[in-house]
């Protein structure tokens, strides 16, 4: 009997991407479940992550698995054939951890407070979104990938985030390629790899998910 395998989540999540790339990266069959967000969550949803009540959810053999960074160490682990995402030599482990917590602490929030604020408040969170993205492009130097010669557990955890790209220089009125130049070659590396190609959106798909939330939610 195989391996009985859903994903909850929803198209234009940057952290199911994350699961989704991660997925088919190690070539897993999955079943994916769509969820309505933010308008309604399913009750599969919130049985499945009773506690958060978020996407994304792996959901294997029967038994789920919340928060993108777990679950993406979660499939590596379990399907630890190649290509293997998390290095194997323990310091380098804990600095991808590291790395891939700090996408996690800053971009996503710091994207927030630029979209739902005017003015000065505004002006700060463009400027300390672009000064996150200088910082990776500092870590990432001169190698191919943020874990060296080969994509993984950082590249994983950063790359969705270009198909939100397009949604920052809009409603930060800057440009990545100007701000972050060795990043986007960066990017540009990444989407050579059908995993990442294959499951990133459109990013003015997006911009235009984004603005029709705005509305919806009154935020505009």
């Amino acid at each position: 009997m195989g391996d009985e395998v859903v994903l909850l989540d929803t198209w234009a999540s940057m952290f199911g991407m994350r699961v989704r790339i991660a997925l088919a990266e190690k070539g897993v069959k999955y079943e994916y479940k769509e969820e309505n967000l933010p308008i309604s969550k399913s009750p599969l949803l919130l049985q499945m992550n009773p506690v958060h009540k978020k996407i994304p959810v792996l959901i294997h053999n029967g038994k789920p698995i919340c928060e993108s960074a777990i679950i993406v160490q979660y499939i590596d682990e379990v399907w630890n054939h190649n290509p293997s995402l998390m290095p194997s030599d323990p310091y380098q482990k804990a600095q991808a951890r590291f790395w891939f917590d700090y996408i996690d602490k800053k971009v996503y929030d710091t994207w927030r407070k630029m979209w739902l604020s005017k003015g000065e408040e505004h002006e700060a969170g463009k400027n300390e979104l672009i000064s996150i993205f200088k910082q990776l492009e500092e870590t990432l130097g001169d190698k191919p990938f943020h874990g060296g010669d080969t994509f993984g557990f950082v590249d994983v955890g950063l790359i969705p985030f270009y198909s939100w790209f397009y949604t920052f220089e809009t409603f930060g009125n800057f440009k990545m390629e100007a701000e972050c130049p060795s990043l986007m070659a960066w990017v540009k590396r990444c989407m050579q790899r059908e995993a990442v190609s294959k499951t990133l959106p459109d990013g003015k798909k997006v911009y235009d998910f984004v603005v029709a939330v705005q509305k919806a939610l009154g935020l505009e």
